[in-house]
């Protein structure tokens, strides 16, 4: 558990500092806005359904009266939904929207389709014949309904992927392209000339640098796009372009920056490496997915991300309601301290900036009250604070005043272990001073973190802060969780003050 803190060149910057008057108090939360789902994914997905679900019937036609049962078409058409599923089959394979070209197309599915529809047909036939030896069927007979059954599942399959490549085609999903200027020109430009990708950039996230002329007597391949260099512009352009996917442009300047893709994440845009294929790192992309030759490949997620953070939950909401069990009577204690010596108002409720940028209510016990809404928005350390008393001290010294955080981890807010959150001004203030700052906000913010089991809380440099916090982000596991949630209760014996 920590404190609120920073290095002493921050806390004396940030003391002089008072956030200025044209910036909104709930900036954050209007640059957060809804995720937007891709409109055509699930009506691609139940296609594809509905294509699987219908080719099961002409493989009927080659078996006999008795064969032809109706549970046994319905455990066919079961399995061969749930293994396709299970295979990724029904999910976009590249840019989450209508765009057609660069997902996986019906050939690169046939040798997937081929193998399922065998192995249930050969459970199929096994179970006739166990069920009954008169029932069972010949080779002939299997070997025509595997035919009819794969020839029809991919002609059914084909159609659907026909139909979205049109789609793709007169209705192309607007997308972002970062990067050095003169290599975001050229794949905009690519992409201008070959709209079967249906893909329409509509700006450039790139440092203002000169547009890279076109040969003598050449037009420009592509109308020229503004170029977004502020995270202002890049939320002005999501929310009026219905922006789905930012495309980095892989070069020779190395990755792509942290806090760029956390930006555009948290304004709801899928996040995709677009460049040569010796320089996209990580396991090559399939045959199938590529935009004119250059390799495509989705930038990896926040870390525990699917299974990982259904696992991370779990051990939230174990771990935080165990917790909050058997801390009932210390923070009954706690209460009752702050009630006797301060007043009325036993906790103390703070906005802080949480996972992907969105704001949320951080509850603490009160420890002493800030003279206004300013002070408590702005002011950053109140350790040496003449007007904490004894029991505050006390509090604040032993990290008991973050207790009832644990009922913000309990309702989803924040995590056991995650980057500690901060207030918007800061939020914003940081981002500006310490590149990759920004990306912290990749994962739930947490009660303690890696940061902090290393001793950077209190008059600490921000600057290592945000390194640890990406470097756990980047590293996250189950297993380091509980290390650092071991680690956190080992150092509450050894309390080292706010």
């Amino acid at each position: 558990m920590t404190t609120e803190s920073t290095s002493t060149a921050d806390t004396r910057a940030t003391r002089a500092v008072r956030p200025p008057a044209s910036v909104p108090r709930r900036r954050l939360a209007r640059s957060a806005p809804r995720r937007l789902r891709p409109a055509a994914e699930g009506p691609f997905a139940a296609a594809l359904v509905a294509a699987d679900c219908a080719a099961v019937l002409p493989a009927a036609t080659a078996l006999t009266p008795g064969q032809r049962s109706a549970a046994l078409l319905l455990q066919l058409t079961v399995a061969v939904v749930a293994l396709h599923a299970r295979a990724g089959l029904y999910r976009p394979a590249a840019l989450g929207s209508v765009r057609a070209a660069a997902y996986a197309t019906l050939a690169d599915e046939v040798p997937a389709v081929a193998a399922r529809l065998a192995f249930l047909w050969c459970a199929a036939a096994a179970l006739l014949a166990a069920r009954s030896p008169d029932l069972a069927l010949a080779p002939g007979a299997l070997a025509a309904a595997y035919t009819l059954h794969l020839a029809s599942a991919l002609a059914l399959r084909g159609a659907v992927h026909l139909r979205r490549r049109r789609t793709a085609r007169d209705q192309p999903g607007a997308a972002l392209v970062v990067g050095a200027a003169s290599a975001a020109q050229r794949l905009a430009a690519l992409l201008h000339r070959h709209p079967e990708y249906g893909v329409r950039p509509v700006g450039l996230v790139t440092p203002a640098e000169p547009d890279v002329p076109p040969p003598a007597g050449q037009a420009p391949a592509v109308p020229a796009l503004p170029v977004l260099s502020s995270p202002e512009d890049v939320r002005r352009a999501v929310i009026q372009n219905g922006v789905r996917d930012a495309l980095f442009v892989s070069d020779a300047d190395g990755a792509p920056r942290p806090d760029h893709v956390a930006l555009l994440r948290r304004h709801g845009c899928a996040t995709w490496l677009v460049g040569d294929p010796a320089r996209v790192e990580g396991r090559p992309a399939p045959m199938g997915r590529h935009l004119w030759g250059y390799a495509l490949r989705p930038l990896e997620p926040a870390p525990g991300a699917g299974g990982g953070r259904a696992a991370k939950r779990a051990l939230d909401v174990v771990g935080a309601a165990l917790l909050l069990v058997a801390a009932a009577p210390v923070l009954l204690l706690c209460a009752a301290a702050v009630r006797l010596a301060d007043g009325p108002g036993v906790l103390f409720r703070q906005e802080r900036v949480g996972e992907g940028g969105r704001l949320f209510t951080l509850l603490k016990f009160r420890t002493l009250r800030p003279a206004d809404a300013r002070e408590a928005a702005t002011r950053w350390s109140v350790a040496h604070d003449e007007r904490l008393g004894a029991v505050g001290a006390f509090l604040r010294r032993t990290s008991l005043d973050e207790l009832p955080q644990l009922w913000n981890v309990l309702r989803g807010d924040m995590s056991l272990v995650g980057p500690r959150p901060e207030r918007p001004y800061f939020v914003e203030r940081f981002s500006r001073l310490h590149p990759g700052y920004d990306a912290r906000h990749r994962m739930p913010a947490g009660l303690t973190g890696l940061a902090q089991v290393h001793g950077l809380r209190g008059d600490t440099s921000i600057e290592d802060r945000c390194r640890f916090d990406n470097h756990y982000i980047d590293h996250w596991s189950l297993r380091q969780d509980v290390r650092i949630l071991l680690r956190t209760a080992a150092a509450l014996f050894r309390p080292a003050g706010s």
